[in-house]
């Protein structure tokens, strides 16, 4: 295994969640942050979520691309690693909410 596989496959772990995104998902292309933590997230449909209504949406399918991960007690979303680092949620602007 090479060192971007092993990386990938790290990262993957990190994971509790990774649902099926369903036909209609959209894509997050937006973070919403406050004191520089991201509280929620805009998509590619031009709404914008919480934090929890992301995760929430996500579980149910609803966004493309992410996994649920936790810290603590709360929730949150990761990128599904893909060797692309563009599209990755830390690469993502910074929104208004």
């Amino acid at each position: 295994m090479n060192n971007k596989d092993y990386t990938a496959s790290l990262a993957m772990n990190t994971l509790d969640d990774i649902p099926t995104p369903n036909g209609n998902a959209k894509d997050i292309v937006g973070l919403v942050k406050s004191s520089g933590r991201i509280t929620g997230y805009q998509l590619s449909d031009g709404t914008t979520v919480s934090k929890q209504e992301g995760v929430d949406l996500a579980k149910a399918g609803e966004i493309n691309g992410v996994g649920v991960a936790h810290r603590g007690d709360s929730e949150y979303l990761k990128t599904i690693p893909d060797g692309t680092e563009g599209n990755n949620l830390s690469n993502l602007p910074s929104v208004s909410g």
